[in-house]
């Protein structure tokens, strides 16, 4: 955890966490989204759809540590693994199987 030194050095703001935040909350639900529309189209059921949502998260979660985060996390999160691999991964799921469904349920139909 951080020492009371480092946040003397490097102050926490907490506009900036929330800005954080948002913007990792925001690009989980649009990808989940996104996902989910190419799961329905590309027919996927059951097993291999959640799989599909759990590789494509960790692809978006690596792809956020190299370029929004810079490969240095801990510069701009006070969790960075929780809040950067984590975080809303669980939370996006309802996004991705309604459009998963949706989708699938138009392709099939």
């Amino acid at each position: 955890m951080i020492d009371e030194r480092e946040l003397a050095i490097h102050p926490v703001v907490q506009e900036s966490v929330q800005h954080n935040a948002k913007i990792i909350s925001d690009l989980r639900n649009l990808t989940a989204s996104l996902f989910g529309i190419a799961a329905g189209v590309l027919g996927l059921e059951s097993y291999s759809g959640f799989l599909f949502y759990l590789v494509g998260t960790l692809l978006v979660s690596t792809l956020m540590f190299f370029f929004l985060a810079e490969g240095r996390p801990a510069r701009y999160f006070q969790s960075p693994g929780v809040d950067l691999w984590w975080s809303d991964v669980f939370g996006g799921l309802s996004s991705y199987v309604l459009t998963w469904t949706l989708f699938f349920g138009l392709v099939r139909t």
